[in-house]
Formats: structure tokens, C-alpha cells, sequence
């Protein structure tokens, strides 16, 4: 299993794929005319080999138009992990009575694809859980044709994504439930108490690291939801500039720098 992609949320699509764009080093992203179903548009874009979206309404009464007002603003909104073999996900998901609201299919003129499954909300906690299955392993049929030549020179992937909750470890044990993944006590890049929840297991052909979804305690009143992101990147000096020429306040420890955009944290680590 693999943690694959992470979805966020805005009211303001330019606005957030223009900052994002400048803050990761992104060549622009692309727009995926399907999701029009949903009555949103997105924008989705390569960090090495994983995936960073965000999604915005474009009509009246979307669930994401439904978040946004029940957070109060932008923010996190899905977690995207891949594995291997849906089938055997869809019998372990729906034999611990988690939902299955929709069937994602999406087929490239490669012959590539991608099929996935949304838990119900109210049965993870937290956020959307998408469960997909990619053949071959290292397509990914969501970010549209020709990714791979898009992807960003200092950020080389999202590892980790955070979600925030007033009960880190049931969450944690829930997610761990659906998706067969062992959950250790942990910390955050702040220092702060998390359970964590590492992504193992399946060859993947793929040299990435399989990534972590780490739960913690609420860092303000929005309410449980996706807060934070992580980035591998090749220079925190890098993060400092484009974060300064962006107006965001970069803090960190050690290693590790965080700022604040568009409802979430930005962990950025080498």
C-alpha cells in the first residue's frame, strides 16, 4: 500500500493552484474535464511519482461546497492510497462495515488505468478515503497524460499527510481496521503527540517511500479533517525563499520547516 495522492479543497481555485504552483516549483497542473460530475473542477499536480489536488466547486450543493462551509474555509479534504488488489480492499473494507459511496474508473489511450472506491466519510473519520488500484503500478491516470515530464525538481514527494481529530488513536485504529496497516505512537514535526499509520506492504515498482498517515489532536476549531501535508524536498533553503516571496511565515526545528496555506500545514523535510 501506498500513500498516493492528497486532496485539498478551495473556494478560490486560480488563486490556490497560482500560489501552489510557486511554492512547490510546479509546472502547471492539469485539469480533469470527468470531474465535472461531481459539479467541481480540480487541478492536480506531480510530486515525483505522488499526487497533490485541489478541488472547487463550480456549482450549488457538492459535498466539497458542503466542507468548505462546515470547516469554514479551505483545507483538506481526501486521502488517495493505492494497492494492489481492489477487489480483496473492497471485501476487507466492507467486511468491518465501512460504505462504499462511489466506483472511480479512469482509462488512459495508453491502455494505462486507474479504478478506485470512496469510503463513506462517517465510517473512516476525518476525510474521504479513496482506496485505487493502478495498472501498471506507476501510472496514475488522474493527473492526466504526460505527468511524469511535470513534476516538480526540488519537491520529490508528498511522504505523509496529517489529519487532526479530538480522538487521535480511535481514528487511527479505525483506519488501521480498514486498511490492514499497523499503527504506532509517534510524534509530530512539532513535537507534538500522533498516532501514525505507515503505508506497507506490496512490491510497488517504485524506488518512492510508501508514506505515513499520522492523527493528532485538533490545532484549532475547524473540526476533524485533513491539516497537514508532508513534503520530501532537496533544499529547505529553497522552501525559505519561495515561502518568503510568498508572504507565508516559515517556521520549523532541525530538519524541518513548515508554513500555513490554504487551511493546512505545508511539513517540508529533507
Amino acid at each position: 500500500m501506498r500513500l498516493r495522492q492528497v486532496a485539498l479543497v478551495a473556494k478560490d481555485l486560480e488563486r490556490s493552484e497560482r500560489r501552489l504552483e510557486a511554492l512547490l516549483g510546479l509546472d502547471p497542473g492539469y485539469h480533469d474535464p470527468g470531474i465535472i460530475e461531481f459539479g467541481l473542477d480540480n487541478w492536480v499536480a506531480a510530486i515525483g511519482d505522488t499526487f497533490l489536488e485541489v478541488v472547487s466547486p463550480v456549482e450549488e450543493n457538492t459535498t466539497a461546497g458542503r466542507y468548505l462551509e462546515r470547516r469554514g474555509g479551505d483545507g483538506g479534504y481526501m486521502v488517495i492510497v493505492q494497492v494492489e488488489d481492489l477487489s480483496a480492499a473492497r471485501q476487507r473494507l466492507e467486511s468491518v462495515g465501512a460504505r462504499i459511496v462511489w466506483n472511480a474508473v479512469g482509462e488512459a489511450p495508453s491502455g494505462e488505468s486507474t479504478l478506485g472506491l470512496h469510503v463513506h466519510p462517517r465510517d473512516c473519520g476525518g476525510a474521504i478515503l479513496s482506496v485505487d488500484q493502478a495498472t501498471p503500478a506507476a501510472a496514475w491516470v488522474w493527473a492526466g497524460e504526460g505527468w511524469q515530464e511535470k513534476a516538480s525538481q526540488y519537491v520529490r514527494q508528498i511522504d505523509g499527510v496529517e489529519l487532526q481529530t479530538e480522538d487521535p488513536e480511535g481514528m487511527a485504529q479505525r483506519w488501521s481496521e480498514l486498511l490492514q496497516q499497523s499503527v504506532v505512537e509517534a510524534s509530530a514535526p512539532d513535537g507534538g503527540a500522533a498516532w501514525s499509520l505507515r503505508c506497507e506492504g506490496g512490491p510497488f515498482d517504485s524506488s518512492s517511500l510508501p508514506g505515513t498517515v499520522r492523527f493528532v489532536a485538533p490545532r484549532d476549531e475547524r473540526g476533524d479533517g485533513v491539516c497537514g501535508v508532508d513534503f520530501l524536498v532537496t533544499s529547505l533553503e529553497e522552501v525559505e525563499r519561495r515561502a518568503s516571496a510568498l508572504d507565508l511565515s516559515c517556521s520549523g526545528v532541525g530538519s524541518v520547516r513548515w508554513v500555513e496555506e490554504g487551511g493546512v500545514r505545508f511539513v517540508f523535510h529533507t
